[in-house]
């Protein structure tokens, strides 16, 4: 199915940075939200691989992809991130990726992990500009799994499989973006990072995606974001399946998702 969905690769500017961008054109389309995929920590356009396609050709609704500074094609860093860089990109990035994509129709953020930790964070700065959001394997606490996780994905890198893996999809970009997940999820200032104060802002009807077994996370993660949020939410409880649910529980993780974004076409958008 994903293969009747038209793809078109850009470049823009957003926040200063050019940026690497792909618009999803399904061919039943029918009007309604953008959907807007953000990618994760070490992710890419290209590490979505069929997902966004199938669901924009399940509900019909157009989408976007894009890389944000310092990930796969678009610009690369120039230092270290600062210990706020998510917070940074949804209150001063995504808005300017909106407006220089010409999407003004509040849209439906579908996040992981990194991307969906930026979507929450987003809908609680601009609940206003928020339909809805999709949040799989978030962040907005630190556990010691997560950092567990963090430093077996750096022992990886060194012994050069996972780098061999992510030179694919960033080229020239591994190296400095690698360092820039790694080395700021570890940092000792960061330790005590924690956005849940942001949650009650969210007023938008949410999906909460979680794998059972996510080698970065546990069910504290899901019940915060539950338990914060103003705004109407439900749960997806994925046994089996690890950090990445949209690969890992693919056929699930669609339904589900199909299903809550059509109740939300249902009423007046």
């Amino acid at each position: 199915m994903s293969q009747t969905v038209h793809r078109q690769d850009f470049e823009f500017r957003a926040a200063g940075r050019r940026l690497r961008g792909q618009r999803l054109s399904p061919p039943r389309a029918r009007s309604g939200p953008t959907l807007v995929f953000l990618h994760e920590g070490l992710g890419s356009i290209g590490q979505w691989r069929h997902f966004p396609a199938e669901l924009c050709a399940l509900t019909g609704l157009p989408g976007l992809l894009y890389e944000r500074w310092g990930f796969g094609r678009s610009e690369g860093l120039d230092g270290p991130r600062p210990d706020d860089y998510l917070e940074q990109e949804a209150r001063e990035s995504v808005p300017e990726v909106l407006a220089a994509c010409a999407i003004a129709e509040p849209p439906i953020l579908f996040g992981h992990s990194d991307g969906a930790s930026i979507a929450l964070l987003f809908a609680a700065a601009y609940p206003e500009r928020t339909r809805a959001l999709i949040s799989e394997s978030a962040h907005v606490l630190i556990e010691e799994p997560c950092l567990t996780g963090i430093r077996a994905a750096r022992d990886a890198y060194r012994q050069g499989e996972l780098r061999q893996g992510l030179q694919r999809y960033h080229g020239a970009n591994t190296e400095a973006m690698f360092r820039g997940w790694c080395e700021t999820w570890l940092r000792p200032s960061r330790r005590h990072w924690n956005v849940e104060a942001e949650l009650p802002r969210i007023v938008c009807p949410t999906l909460i995606v979680q794998g059972e077994d996510d080698e970065y996370a546990t069910r504290a993660q899901v019940d915060a974001i539950a338990a914060g949020v103003s705004g109407p939410h439900s749960i997806l409880w994925l046994p089996d399946c690890a950090h990445v649910p949209h690969h890992q529980a693919r056929a699930r993780v669609l339904a589900d998702s199909v299903q809550f974004i059509e109740r939300l076409c249902a009423r007046k958008l």
